[in-house]
């Protein structure tokens, strides 16, 4: 799953922007841009951009990586 890709699902899905994140953020809005294109981030990006849009994303990233349920949970 490309990280990037899920942000700008989730984003759309709260009817926000880009210029909006970015704003938020703060920067860019081209460094948004560039976020929706990424298949990975840094875990201090991805959890600022979890906490702004109220959306874990690191479960989507469990659920994408263990799709079956976690490992250890067997």
């Amino acid at each position: 799953m490309f990280m990037g890709k899920r942000i700008k699902e989730v984003l759309l899905e709260q009817g926000r922007t880009a210029k909006w994140l970015a704003e938020q953020i703060p920067c860019e809005r081209t460094n948004v841009y560039d976020i929706f294109k990424r298949d990975d981030m840094n875990v201090h990006l991805l959890a600022l951009i979890s906490t702004i849009l109220e959306h874990d994303f690191f479960v989507d990233l469990s659920r994408e990586t263990f799709p079956q349920g976690s490992p250890n949970s067997k």
